[in-house]
């Protein structure tokens, strides 16, 4: 989890997730829909999990 990765996912969180999958993308926009909060709560928690 790069600078980069973190900003994007607070400014905008599913283009922070893109190189993880389109799942993950669907997930954290759909979170991002309900409230901004719970996006970059999820895109942080995807960006974090090692692979």
């Amino acid at each position: 989890m790069n600078c980069l990765q973190v900003l994007l996912a607070i400014i905008f969180p599913p283009l922070a997730v893109v190189d993880k999958g389109c799942g993950s993308v669907l997930i954290v926009f759909l979170l991002t829909l309900c409230g901004w909060v719970p996006g970059v709560i999820a895109a942080l928690i995807i960006l974090n999990k090692n692979n």
